[in-house]
């Protein structure tokens, strides 16, 4: 049995990890409307690049240019696992990493070859037991205050680079979408070949453009691949914060139910021997 000390000392220790959780809550809540806010900027400005590359690939001539028709084959796959530079955010990079395991497993079982480039620390820890021979990369943005497009245009340029040198045929992003403080979507989007929608075929809208379609696809294709990272960057963010936010109310509450727990404990524990004193002193005296 505890001694009140030791109990004490843990209602100490529980109270001070309480204050720590709701002063996380409190960050990630400050962070959180800015981080939502660019978010949601960014999905519409993807959504007509994706509208755009649609409606001039229908007036396209000729072959197909690698990056939207592909190389012909599909039997190297690089997955692209975005998560985060920290923890304390609930499931929100487990549930990626997950989602990119599962599709990975899934290829290897398939027969194909995968390649894994992680962006965010997190998704590095939780994937290299598993898969450790197969991650090419790790890029970490841990430095960086504030996400501006230069970093996605960075890692675009790499992927574009990978592709060029002939080290994949196919693409995949994984990210968590976010749609509000409790609910963050795992999503996974393959980017090379660009996925447009009606697979590109035909537009509703059909453009004359000037340069030719061919040279304003060879300018819109990378520019794409670094605008949907960007995209997988800010809804990550968002959902980072609306996670952390989430987990660590939990935290807090959590942390209350146990002083409670412990406080009631503690008197329990020291009318007890409170008690006992005075049955001893009560004895002895009637022994006189």
């Amino acid at each position: 049995m505890p001694s009140l000390k030791d109990l004490r000392n843990r209602i100490a220790s529980v109270k001070a990890t309480q204050k720590i959780t709701k002063a996380m809550q409190m960050v990630a809540a400050a962070k959180l409307r800015r981080a939502q806010l660019a978010a949601e900027a960014a999905r519409p400005f993807a959504e007509r690049m994706e509208k755009v590359l649609t409606g001039v690939s229908a007036g396209f001539c000729g072959t197909k240019p690698p990056l939207l028709g592909g190389t012909g084959s599909d039997a190297r796959q690089l997955l692209i696992v975005c998560t985060a530079e920290r923890g304390l955010c609930g499931a929100f990079n487990s549930s990626i990493a997950r989602l990119a395991r599962d599709k990975a497993v899934e290829l290897q079982a398939q027969g194909k070859t995968v390649k894994i480039l992680c962006v965010g620390r997190k998704g590095y820890e939780l994937l290299k037991r598993q898969f450790g021979a197969q991650i090419i990369e790790t890029i970490e943005l841990r430095g960086v205050r504030q996400l501006g497009f230069g970093n996605a245009d960075e890692i675009g340029r790499k992927i574009i680079a990978l592709f060029e040198k002939g080290e994949f045929d196919v693409a995949t992003l994984f990210f968590s979408r976010f749609r509000s403080v409790i609910a963050q979507i795992p999503t996974a989007l393959q980017i090379i070949p660009a996925e447009l929608p009606g697979g590109g075929g035909h537009a509703s809208v059909h453009y004359e453009t000037e340069p030719e379609p061919n040279e304003l696809l060879s300018q819109l294709l990378p520019r794409n691949i670094s605008v949907q990272v960007f995209r997988a960057l800010l809804e990550n963010a968002a959902s980072e914060q609306g996670a952390r936010m989430s987990a660590m109310d939990n935290a807090t509450r959590n942390a209350g139910e146990m002083i409670k727990k412990q406080t009631l404990k503690y008197n329990r524990t020291r009318q007890a021997m409170i008690t006992k004193e005075l049955i001893e002193i009560i004895s002895g005296a009637e022994a006189l």
